[in-house]
């Protein structure tokens, strides 16, 4: 029987900015990455040319301290900064 991750399950704490995005917290770190590609899929924010990359609308570039423009990688890190 495989184990769960319990890291990946835990509730988190979301910070304001992100909770304009993905709702309010407590929430999973898997639940909070599902509901930011619903926004970002909903608003049409992934680059065209490169889907890798996500078109940050103003409230996004909140979360991603300003950046206009970041790869799905970096998105999960700069999101992490936003869960406590």
């Amino acid at each position: 029987m495989p184990k769960t991750n319990s890291a990946f399950m835990k509730p988190l704490t979301i910070s304001p900015e992100l909770a304009v995005i993905v709702g309010k917290g407590p929430m999973a770190r898997s639940e909070v990455v599902k509901k930011l590609w619903v926004y970002i899929k909903g608003k049409n924010l992934q680059d065209p040319k490169a889907k890798r990359n996500i078109i940050a609308d103003a409230d996004l570039k909140k979360v991603f301290g300003g950046k206009a423009v970041v790869d799905m990688f970096e998105m999960t890190k700069l999101v992490s900064k936003h869960l406590s």
